[in-house]
């Protein structure tokens, strides 16, 4: 993307990551209606494929994505004291960020989600 349209990279991000997220959640959710994990080794068997965990980092990926690029529109838009807009920007990125990590460590180190 160009300098001369800043805008037009994060509208993108938002629809790429949201058809990510349209598609994997009624998938994921189907998915657990069809062949739901009956006991906790099935539930370990299903977080430890590599196609699931890469679904999920990819799916955190989609939605810190979403959530930046859609509060950060919200409060530029709306929030217009530059010290508020600057402390909520920033809460919400530090939020993000460690959600971001929790969510990697317990994927990649093969953690439950709990």
């Amino acid at each position: 993307m160009s300098r001369q349209m800043p805008g037009l990279q994060a509208w993108l991000f938002q629809r790429i990551s949201a058809v990510y997220l349209g598609l994997y959640t009624p998938l994921l959710l189907l998915y657990f209606i069809v062949m739901p994990p009956q006991s906790y080794a099935e539930w370990h068997v299903f977080l430890a494929s590599p196609w699931v965990n890469s679904s999920i980092l990819l799916f955190a990926l989609a939605l810190l994505v979403h959530a930046w690029v859609g509060v950060r529109d919200v409060v530029l838009d709306y929030v217009h004291p530059y010290l508020l807009r600057l402390a909520m920007l920033t809460g919400v990125a530090v939020m993000l960020i460690a959600w971001g990590f929790w969510v990697l460590a317990h994927t990649a180190c093969g953690h439950r989600l709990t």
